[in-house]
């Protein structure tokens, strides 16, 4: 997958995908954004940011246990830097599969523009060689879970 990335066009966008996912910043922010212009459903948008964030963090914390290496790539480089060393999961894969669930739960344009943008996300992090394909398929699994178990909560119905 690294290969594609040596694309000039292929790696821009996967790199400008990679950045703006940077600690789910991405996510947060159209969360916040939400809750910033839906006042009717303002506690739901921030409950479903604070299910992202929680999807982030929990994958933050898996990393610093399993501790595994992020992949070795011979004598090429990868297309962005990380903030830390290891790689599974992947927090960008568990921040942007938690807005998936979470943000396209909230707004029907969101489910089907999320969800695709998400998966690019996720491949983005194979393009720029800094992920294994498992460790983009936990972080997912880790976020798609995350918030699908907060559904109830974010919606305000009783848990």
């Amino acid at each position: 997958m690294r290969d594609c990335g040596a694309c000039p066009p292929v790696g821009a966008v996967a790199r400008t995908l990679s950045r703006s996912g940077e600690h789910g910043a991405l996510w947060l922010a159209a969360g916040l954004t939400g809750a910033l212009t839906d006042r009717e459903r303002r506690g739901a948008w921030l409950r479903a940011t604070a299910l992202i964030g929680t999807a982030h963090l929990a994958s933050m914390g898996l990393k610093r246990v399993v501790r595994r290496p992020r992949p070795g790539l011979g004598d090429r480089q990868p297309l962005v830097r990380t903030a830390g060393h290891h790689s599974f999961p992947s927090s960008h894969a568990a921040s942007a599969a938690a807005a998936a669930v979470a943000l396209g739960a909230l707004r029907p344009v969101g489910r089907h523009l999320i969800p695709p943008l998400a998966a690019a996300m996720c491949v983005s992090r194979l393009l720029v060689g800094v992920h294994y394909p498992t460790d983009v398929a936990a972080g997912a699994l880790l976020g798609g879970l995350t918030a699908g178990l907060g559904d109830r909560w974010m919606r305000g119905t009783h848990v």
